[in-house]
């Protein structure tokens, strides 16, 4: 058996990136413009809890310093600084009980950032390979099957011998099920109340990886091919 993982909200709470990256720009600002770092950081979480989209642009707006140029500076280092993250402690307990198996990473995601958020994790360390499918281009991410086949070809095992455990069903599991891959979806992260048709949930669903176990992943599971 071959266990696959995504990334964010799966293995690691996402949000912790917004926070760093948030972080990471607050710094820079005070550097460069001398604007207190906590004020900055805090302006940024308040807009992204009310919802805003533009939380670059009303910082920089909020202090006069607003220009397209800037926006896009702030964006580069959101996107390119090193996070502090860590491992969910149930995803490191999990990564550590199921050693015997070969272990792979499919996430979607800017190539550098989700990298950079291997590193951070140790993941580059741990697992076979980190599969970043924007490096085999747009068209084969998620819910292209076509990072997981490689995985199938790299570990000459057929799609009933992968397991991916992942969170959001928009695109985690609809493009692989009726291939024959298995598929448990955690319940956690942003998604965690979401509730789509069978075509796109999991054949299970867990509330943690503390729930994985050798029954749950040798299951016999139900295929719905279209």
């Amino acid at each position: 058996m071959v266990l696959v993982f995504d990334l964010d909200d799966t293995l690691y709470e996402e949000l912790t990136f917004v926070r760093s990256g948030f972080r990471a720009v607050a710094d820079y600002l005070n550097e460069q413009y001398s604007i207190p770092p906590q004020s900055g950081l805090e302006f940024m979480l308040q807009k992204l809890l009310s919802g805003r989209g533009r939380i670059f642009d009303d910082l920089l707006d909020y202090h006069g310093i607003y220009t397209k140029k800037l926006v896009r500076k702030c964006v580069s280092v959101y996107r390119f600084h090193r996070p502090e993250i860590a491992l969910y402690p149930e995803a490191d307990a999990c990564l550590e009980r199921f050693g015997n198996y070969p272990q792979y990473i499919v996430t979607d995601g800017n190539k550098v950032v989700q990298n950079n958020k291997i590193k951070a994790l140790g993941l580059d360390r741990r697992v076979k390979y980190c599969y970043i499918t924007h490096c085999y281009g747009i068209k084969n991410a998620k819910p292209s099957s076509y990072c997981f086949l490689k995985i199938c070809g790299r570990e000459r095992v057929s799609p009933k011998e992968v397991v991916y455990i992942a969170d959001n069903p928009h695109k985690d599991f609809v493009g692989i099920k009726p291939l024959g891959f298995k598929t448990i979806r955690v319940l956690q992260g942003q998604y965690k109340d979401l509730i789509l048709s069978k075509e796109y949930e999991a054949d299970r669903q867990i509330y943690s990886l503390r729930e994985l176990n050798e029954d749950l992943l040798n299951q016999r599971y139900e295929r719905r091919i279209p």
